[in-house]
């Protein structure tokens, strides 16, 4: 048995929009991917979207450098993996450039250094190169640069 799908007008779905991009800042993708799943029309996207942007509702590069903000502060993500994640989103490289400047050289280096110490704390009673490596793997799955991973690493295990 198919269950109906329920439809809306152009003015419920704006409605609807404007609510979902007030609760979270949101990328472009994913105000257009809620559109598509509640089967509105291309135009009627167009529209909406247009509508979403005039408002204010929607800004691509505010959503860069909240979510780069976020993900290196909760989630202690490096540039690297914040850049693929917007590149991802098909965010522009002039907002992924200005979101990543809201990064402070100073403090990411310092939480780098301290992800890494609370990760070798986690490490203890393995091989010195079994805890490199793992120390190594476990930061560029994060994001962080390489060249600044293996420095620290070789700094920190000797």
């Amino acid at each position: 048995m198919k269950r109906l799908q329920k439809t809306y007008t152009l003015t419920d779905a704006i409605k609807k929009a404007e609510y979902y991009c007030a609760y979270q800042e949101r990328c472009h993708q994913d105000v257009i991917r809620k559109l598509k799943d509640m089967s509105m029309i291309p135009e009627a996207i167009d529209h909406i979207m247009a509508h979403l942007i005039q408002k204010d509702y929607l800004n691509e590069e505010r959503f860069a450098k909240s979510f780069a903000r976020g993900k290196f502060n909760i989630k202690n993500w490096g540039r690297i993996r914040i850049t693929n994640e917007l590149k991802l989103r098909k965010i522009s490289a002039y907002s992924i450039k200005s979101a990543l400047k809201e990064i402070d050289d100073s403090v990411y280096h310092s939480k780098l250094e301290a992800l890494a110490k609370k990760k070798v704390d986690q490490l203890q009673g393995q091989k010195k190169n079994q805890k490199k490596r793992k120390l190594a793997d476990y930061l560029l799955y994060r994001g962080w640069e390489s060249h600044l991973v293996y420095e620290l690493v070789s700094t920190l295990i000797k």
